[in-house]
């Protein structure tokens, strides 16, 4: 098995974490300190990002020593007992949340009551050693996250948004067809929204980590456009969604469509798929003119709607909803298209400029 796919199996995370074990290990051994405290440590330091490590490391150091703290007293107070475990526990825990140490909580909670089990006499002697092998699994665990294997967000981002594309034309025709033929709501359709809409925060999460790891780490001039290329195009989603989720939610079973609008319609909406499938977002020539037309009906049905209320009549016309946000969509793969458009003009002026 090549190196990329064993990092694609076990990921580059896991991998850290196996390293950092083995060397915090491997120093509490040379030291004759016993291990289990300092391996908890660094298992539960690695983070997504560098920085997130470092940061929590300065936390979990004093909430550590707040949790060894009152393992040694209830130690030296009740002895080995269920009552020290559990006062040990809660106390931890309440005392880490008053001080707003909420990320070192675990790693603090779990040192407590190992440590139990494991110290009868020498208190204080004890104290300082779990400290110091604390010391060591935050230590090492946050050098193997900033110097080992950096991680690598971009690559899986654009994957993503480009998946959450597909994954949005699909949802949108469905339920557009669904609305447009007068059928019964499907459940599974706004449940497939939902998700769409976390996996989406998801993407962004995995952005603001690319972000993070950028204070560590060198990169190209041309990755950070790419980044940014991708995020521009990740914000239009967003608003995408949005509008499908209007899409998927107008009630059934209120629009009056003829057999020529209903044509009409059917084909912009597989337009509108193909556009959002194009990974260029292209848009046909003759999709120009039906969104034109789109649009005139659009005013017909608003100017049907001011007359109404000016009559004194509330009677709302519900294809105005749909077609609202057909034209919304258009506009945002409008954007989408123009985006990709700029960002391959510049690629071949960078190029050309190189190979001049």
């Amino acid at each position: 098995m090549g190196t990329m796919n064993i990092f694609q199996f076990t990921g580059r995370r896991t991998i850290k974490t196996g390293v950092a074990v083995f060397l915090t290990a491997l120093i509490c051994h040379l030291m004759n300190w016993s291990p289990m405290f300092a391996v908890v440590t660094a298992i539960v330091t690695i983070e997504p990002t560098a920085i997130d490590s470092i940061k929590k490391a300065f936390i979990r150091f004093p909430a550590t020593a707040i949790g060894t703290a009152i393992a040694m007293l209830f130690t030296f107070w009740l002895g080995d007992s269920v009552f020290t475990y559990t006062f040990v526990a809660v106390l931890t825990i309440v005392t880490c949340y008053k001080l707003k140490l909420n990320d070192g909580m675990i790693v603090a909670t779990l040192t407590g009551v190992l440590m139990i089990a494991t110290v009868h006499q020498h208190y204080v002697s004890s104290f300082f050693v779990r400290l110091e092998t604390t010391t060591t699994g935050l230590v090492v665990a946050s050098l193997v996250n900033v110097l080992l294997l950096p991680p690598k967000y971009s690559v899986m981002i654009a994957s993503k948004i480009q998946q959450l594309f597909y994954e949005s034309a699909d949802l949108l025709t469905k339920r557009s067809m669904e609305l447009l033929c007068n059928q019964p709501f499907d459940k599974d359709i706004r449940q497939a929204f939902q998700t769409l809409s976390r996996r989406l925060e998801d993407v962004e999460k995995l952005c603001s980590y690319q972000k993070k790891e950028w204070r560590f780490h060198r990169i190209a001039r041309k990755d950070i456009r790419a980044f940014h290329y991708e995020y521009k195009k990740l914000m239009i989603l967003r608003q995408l969604l949005y509008h499908i989720g209007n899409v998927v939610y107008l009630p059934s079973h209120h629009l009056v469509l003829d057999h020529q609008h209903m044509k009409f319609l059917t084909f912009i909406i597989q337009q509108l798929k193909e556009s959002l499938y194009s990974r260029s977002f292209s848009i046909q020539p003759d999709t120009y003119r039906q969104i034109s037309e789109l649009r005139q009906w659009f005013l017909e049905l608003e100017h049907m709607k001011c007359e109404n209320a000016l009559a004194g009549e509330q009677r709302l016309v519900p294809e105005t909803a749909i077609l609202y946000e057909f034209l919304s969509i258009h506009h945002l793969i409008q954007d989408l298209h123009l985006l990709h458009h700029h960002e391959v003009r510049h690629q071949k002026v960078v190029t050309s400029h190189y190979q001049a």
